[in-house]
């Protein structure tokens, strides 16, 4: 029910002001008022549908690749006034995982530590368990055992139904519960995007201290679960995800990481941090400097969720990647073979991610063999401490694992050309219109070719990528487009690629039947007929 007292009150204030009361930058009545006769500062809610909410469409960019890049934390932390405490053991200034203060003279410290980012999951209660985890990581990380939590959410009341911001906190309770750990407190704030996190207290041994900055020449460099991370969330915003793409990373970004801590400890490490949103070497090359050590790392030996390279080869590649890369892409050295779809792996922003240990090198196997008999099967020696230096983090390749070809191109290679029926001898089908066109007639018509030549038809390619590619209208619409404009431009092989494709995305066959009968509404039933000849081989 709207109370249209208060709601007359409320906007006389706002009105006479010349500035919304709840935000100084609208006037009043606001648009949303315009549009939805709605108006939240007199408490009225928005009406929200029924049934699952997607987070990572309530967001900007998922996960941790919300975070601010490395390069401008630098900048900022830099300019901050440092910290003179005898007690404080390991302050900001070491850039490392948690701060350790001491207590007393005794052999324990308290460790802690705070995380907040946006949804990396569609599922509420899968994102708390995975903002849990999440935050835990760094106390375990420096081989510390976190005793309690306080939770922090950002959440924009009367837009999302308050189940959501329950569920995530739930969700987020049972996972520190799961690590033992009681979540004593917190604290919310109204915000436009949905963000969660915990501040984690801990405690940790001081003659145990596991910090980023002690690699020796020689280790070996030890992952504990897969990356990927940050580009398959990428895909799930945009509806181009591999089948299973979801659970995959919600399985791991869910784990905890206290028994890769444990086994560290037992097996002496000698450095570690945990490998989130500033990518595989921005984590990796911030211990080598802080070591005063390069090390290398191989690509082929990384492990990866499945489809991961197939999405890079398809460019999706999220902007987390490109921040990263700025931040930390000097301090990388590539060898010859690897491309930057490759480095690109090595630059993607992980939520919640594994461990990156450093060992001896016996050791190392060792750590990776314990963690295989419980469960970890991702865990891998990636790399290798080279000697002395100056943080510099060496990729290369040894060529066990190739970066697949983009699918479409694949699938213009293997399609053979048709000719069509009643045209005369060597006349090929015609070229689609539209974006389609980037999939069509790939090998390129032979009269055409001689007359054009090879580079303006590469660069007639290159073109009807962009077009096709999402921008203003997303993915899922241009691939509807793509659909119609295949049958109505009456290209065979184009309506089954863009079907096959749109299918790998998720695409519904009531979805599919929409885009074509909008071509055939345009076109009428020569189109209608041509279309129902092509689906029946």
């Amino acid at each position: 029910m709207i109370n249209l007292e208060k709601r007359k009150r409320v906007m006389q204030r706002s009105m006479r002001l010349g500035h919304c009361i709840c935000d100084a930058k609208k006037t009043c009545p606001c648009d949303l008022f315009r549009q939805k006769n709605v108006c939240l500062c007199a408490g009225e809610s928005l009406d929200v549908p029924a049934g699952p909410v997607r987070l990572t469409q309530l967001v900007e960019k998922a996960g941790c690749a919300s975070k601010i890049d490395q390069a401008s934390l630098k900048r900022v932390l830099q300019a901050l006034p440092e910290i003179r405490d005898p007690r404080v053991l390991i302050g900001a200034a070491a850039g490392d995982d948690a701060g350790v203060y001491a207590l007393d003279d005794g052999p324990m410290a308290l460790v802690q530590t705070v995380d907040v980012f946006s949804p990396s999951v569609d599922d509420p209660y899968t994102f708390g368990q995975v903002a849990a985890a999440n935050s835990l990581s760094d106390v375990y990380a420096m081989g510390g055992r976190p005793i309690t939590a306080l939770s922090i959410i950002g959440f924009p009341i009367r837009e999302v139904p308050d189940s959501v911001m329950a569920d995530i906190l739930r969700g987020g309770i049972d996972k520190m519960n799961e690590a033992g750990v009681p979540v004593v407190g917190g604290h919310s704030i109204q915000d436009a995007e949905i963000k969660a996190g915990f501040a984690v207290t801990g405690l940790i041994d001081r003659g145990r201290i596991v910090t980023n900055a002690g690699l020796r020449p020689g280790d070996s460099l030890v992952l504990t679960k897969p990356l990927g991370t940050g580009i398959l969330a990428f895909a799930l915003q945009i509806g181009r995800a591999p089948p299973g793409a979801a659970d995959a990373i919600a399985r791991s970004m869910t784990e905890l990481n206290r028994a890769a801590s444990e086994a560290m400890l037992d097996l002496e490490a000698h450095a570690c941090t945990d490998v989130t949103g500033f990518g595989l070497v921005g984590h990796l090359a911030e211990m080598a400097r802080s070591s005063a050590v390069d090390v290398e790392i191989v690509w082929d030996d990384l492990p990866i969720f499945p489809h991961v390279l197939e999405c890079l080869a398809e460019g999706i590649v999220p902007g987390g990647i490109e921040r990263n890369r700025e931040s930390s892409e000097s301090r990388a050295v590539p060898a010859a073979g690897v491309t930057e779809a490759m480095m690109d792996l090595c630059f993607d922003p992980q939520t919640s991610g594994g461990l990156l240990v450093a060992l001896a090198p016996g050791k190392a196997e060792a750590l990776v063999e314990r963690l295989h008999d419980e469960g970890i099967s991702a865990a891998a020696v990636i790399g290798k401490v080279r000697g002395k230096g100056t943080g510099k983090v060496f990729v290369t390749t040894s060529g066990a694992r190739p970066m697949p070809a983009p699918e479409e191109e694949e699938a213009m290679n293997q399609r053979p050309s048709k000719k069509k029926k009643g045209r005369s001898a060597g006349a090929e089908e015609p070229c689609c219109a539209g974006p389609a066109a980037e999939t069509c007639c790939s090998e390129g018509h032979a009269a055409g070719a001689s007359a054009v030549g090879a580079g303006a038809e590469e660069m007639f390619k290159a073109f009807m990528k962009t077009a096709g590619a999402p921008g203003a209208l997303d993915a899922a619409t241009k691939q509807a487009l793509q659909i119609a404009l295949s049958v109505l431009a009456r290209c065979g092989p184009c309506i089954r690629i863009q079907v096959e494709k749109a299918r790998k995305m998720g695409f519904t066959q009531a979805e599919i039947d929409e885009a074509v009968w909008m071509a055939i509404a345009f076109g009428g039933a020569p189109v209608m007929m041509f279309y129902k000849e092509v689906m029946k081989t």
